[in-house]
């Protein structure tokens, strides 16, 4: 496919700047994939379109305070770095702004706390480091380091935790995975009364999920990898779910991308962990999910890739017309979409 056919027109004025105030009152689109019907819900009546025994996945990784600014050694120059993974022994790779000013061993002042050495130039503008420091590193990037909201949100967040999902638990993520956004504490405590149930998997969002696609042809682009992982009990309750039928529901893409990528890996769900680069796009036969939450996402972009391959390209490009007609806020702090398989 041509990166072309995901393009829609946004008024940037559609673009969400800040959250709301509660997280469950954000807009809802339900998307019924095999009638085509689509219906203008609020996030919170979510709980009628779910059934007893439905299964929600949901990613727990947390956004950790991934973005550092600091200055160049001995030059001054100013570099921003954006860490997308830590590697263990103290090495970190990052995307880097300035990225051209940084050749191997380059070293990266990021104040009284953290030294970066540059131990290897990657495409793209990835460079991997050796961190210096003292203590835990842990401690030092909440000191220093900031929320790294998307370049398309303009305004300042108050409240860090808003890029946060409730329910995050694993340190890891340069983004949040925003569809879970949507739930609070107590809609939460709704659906589960309801007798749904909730299971977590993990997978650390990075360069994978939020890369833009350049490539004309939609198959040229490079998917980064992103670890994930899954453990024995959630397998266990995933196999049974689907041995009686009864549905898996994504909470997010990067949920879908973890689900996917173990049942192509295995035919079955199992306890395991790994790095990823699984890229769904239509044609795609999916495996492991039978619905999925999701926010709206930008155009030609990866995300909106796969949703398109699981509801139909048809489907998807007229519900992304209807949102934009209605007015529904799009992107991390936007709104959300349910499609079901009704």
């Amino acid at each position: 496919m041509n990166i072309n056919d995901f393009d829609f027109a946004l008024d940037e004025s559609l673009i969400a700047q800040h959250p709301l105030d509660k997280r469950e009152e954000s807009r809802l689109m339900i998307v019924h994939k095999n009638s085509g019907q689509i219906e203008d819900k609020h996030f919170y009546d979510i709980i009628d379109y779910l059934r007893p025994g439905d299964v929600l996945v949901r990613n727990n990784s947390k956004v950790i305070p991934a973005r550092l600014k600091g200055v160049k050694e001995p030059t001054g120059a100013k570099v921003e770095l954006l860490i997308l993974k830590e590697e263990g022994d103290d090495i970190i790779e990052c995307l880097c702004g300035n990225a051209k000013a940084i050749k191997l061993h380059t070293i990266i002042n990021c104040g009284d706390l953290l030294k970066c050495e540059c131990i290897e130039v990657k495409d793209e503008g990835i460079r991997r480091f050796k961190a210096y420091y003292q203590g835990i590193f842990k401690e030092v990037l909440a000191k220093i380091g900031s929320v790294p909201l998307p370049p398309y949100i303009h305004e300042k967040l108050n409240d860090a935790s808003r890029y946060q999902t409730v329910y995050a638990k694993i340190d890891g993520s340069a983004a949040a995975p925003t569809a879970g956004l949507h739930f609070s504490e107590e809609l939460i405590s709704k659906i589960k009364a309801k007798g749904v149930i909730f299971l977590d998997v993990t997978l650390h969002v990075g360069l994978g999920t939020f890369k833009p696609v350049k490539e004309e042809k939609v198959e040229d682009h490079h998917m980064h990898y992103e670890y994930y992982s899954m453990d024995e009990k959630t397998a266990e309750q995933l196999n049974k779910a689907k041995k009686e039928g009864r549905r898996i529901i994504a909470v997010g893409t990067t949920s879908t991308r973890t689900l996917e990528t173990i049942v192509q890996k295995y035919g079955e769900f199992r306890k395991c962990s790994g790095n990823t680069n699984i890229f769904i796009y239509p044609p795609y036969e999916f495996k492991a999910i039978d619905a999925q939450i999701t926010n709206f996402h930008l155009p030609k972009s990866t995300l909106i890739m796969m949703i398109a391959a699981f509801a139909g390209y048809d489907l998807i490009m007229e519900a992304y017309k209807h949102a934009t007609l209605e007015k529904y806020r799009f992107f991390s702090f936007g709104d959300a979409m349910f499609i079901d398989n009704e």
